[in-house]
């Protein structure tokens, strides 16, 4: 998933309306997320992952999928990082677990600093019409937070799309900062990921 980084990175704002729900969900997203920065494991292998595992992780495209055991439950998501080449850096990460019907899904986007948060973050599949914009919810070390709830239309549309593409504001200006999400096995991470966790 992604390493756990030292320094500082956050800040905050307030979601929007769009495919962004519930505080519950941001705060399963939230954990999940915690559990992939800081490499937290959970003990005992206990029966619903294959082979009686304590945790799985698969590769799918571009996309990861991680489960752990956790007591009598397995949770799994679907991730994505991206690090430049030169710096090394991670310049975003996306975390999604899929809800109890499979077709719906939540998580957050980790953003690099450096963003006006008050503006937020606009996302729209390929080149697509943009959603209205998402608020940033916190900053951590790793990054500043948007808040993501995918219903079951934008599910099915990520599914036939080929990029999440985000778009936010520099900070120091009115530049508009790009950002592009690959959609190459997404449809089978989140299907992965739906048949597992329980």
């Amino acid at each position: 998933m992604w390493a756990c980084r030292s320094g500082s990175d956050e800040a905050a704002v307030a979601a929007s309306r769009s495919p962004v729900k519930s505080a519950a969900a941001v705060r399963t997203a939230l954990f999940g997320l915690a559990l992939a920065l800081c490499g937290a494991t959970t003990a005992a292998a206990q029966e619903g992952l294959p082979g009686g595992a304590s945790s799985l992780n698969e590769t799918h495209g571009d996309w990861v999928v991680k489960c752990q055991q956790q007591n009598a439950a397995t949770r799994c998501a679907l991730s994505q990082s991206q690090v430049n080449q030169q710096s090394r850096q991670r310049v975003l990460a996306i975390e999604l677990a899929p809800d109890d019907d499979g077709e719906t899904a939540s998580g957050v986007v980790i953003l690099p600093f450096g963003l006006r948060l008050s503006s937020g973050a606009v996302l729209r599949i390929d080149e697509g019409a943009p959603l209205p914009a998402l608020g940033f919810s916190t900053c951590l070390p790793a990054g500043c937070l948007v808040p993501l709830t995918f219903d079951a239309a934008m599910v099915a549309a990520l599914r036939g799309g080929t990029a999440l593409k985000l778009t936010a504001v520099a900070n120091d200006g009115e530049q508009q900062v790009a950002f592009s999400i690959s959609l190459t096995g997404f449809s089978s991470a989140l299907a992965r990921a739906a048949a597992l966790d329980q």
